[in-house]
């Protein structure tokens, strides 16, 4: 639970501030914001449905938008489960864990579980999700409550930090020929398709430019080994 205390939780707690103050101004309550970061603990999905209501939609409809972002989250689930359930884990504790995966935490899970015996990793992710709902919690009650003594473009901008740390964190992991040209791809591929195919661009982004990637990357690599 520590690793709330640090780096990654601290930007965790500054994005979910910039949430809670556009939260206060899209006029919700301060235990509504809290709830959904609670229940949600997923940045994107709670702006998605912040704005839905905020506009006057319907619930079913930012429910529909808000399983859309989470389709970005099922590659994290495929990679960092296999660490969890050896030896077999009870199925309430396998759902807590899935609630907790996010893009902190999946980081910090990968970065810490591997080098964990297999029967300490589950009880050790339940930590680190733990603490950083936690820290969202702390952070979304500072931010509802701070909302009117700062600049909207301010708070708007802390929302940023988690993207950006998870970007920074895939640069410092990576090692493969397929790690930096998804990278590259990707950040290429996410604006074009952003303004073709709103609301898909991630799941479009993430299908079309890692194939590509995975498939260049061994190309590249086979090359490179016949040439040896």
């Amino acid at each position: 639970m520590l690793v709330a205390l640090s780096t990654p939780g601290a930007i965790l707690m500054a994005s979910s501030a910039g949430f809670g103050a556009l939260a206060n101004d899209a006029g919700m309550s301060l235990f509504n914001a809290i709830f959904m970061m609670g229940v949600f603990f997923a940045l994107p999905a709670q702006v998605v449905m912040m704005d839905q209501l905020a506009r006057g939609g319907s619930i079913i409809g930012g429910a529909l938008a808000v399983a859309l972002t989470g389709v970005r989250l099922v590659p994290m689930m495929v990679t960092i489960m296999p660490l969890l359930v050896r030896p077999p884990a009870a199925l309430s504790r396998r759902l807590a864990a899935a609630h907790f995966v996010a893009i902190t935490a999946w980081l910090e899970g990968l970065r810490i579980l591997p080098h964990l015996a297999k029967h300490r990793r589950m009880t050790c992710f339940l930590g680190i999700g733990t603490g950083m709902v936690g820290a969202t919690l702390v952070g979304t009650s500072l931010g509802f409550e701070l909302a009117e003594s700062v600049p909207q473009a301010f708070s708007a901008g802390l929302l940023f930090l988690t993207p950006i740390y998870f970007f920074l964190s895939l640069m410092a992991a990576a090692r493969l020929t397929m790690d930096w040209l998804a990278i590259v791809v990707g950040a290429f591929l996410g604006p074009v398709f952003y303004v073709l195919t709103p609301g898909l661009d991630l799941l479009f982004t993430g299908l079309i430019g890692g194939t590509a990637a995975y498939v260049a990357g061994r190309r590249f690599d086979g090359i490179l080994e016949e040439e040896e």
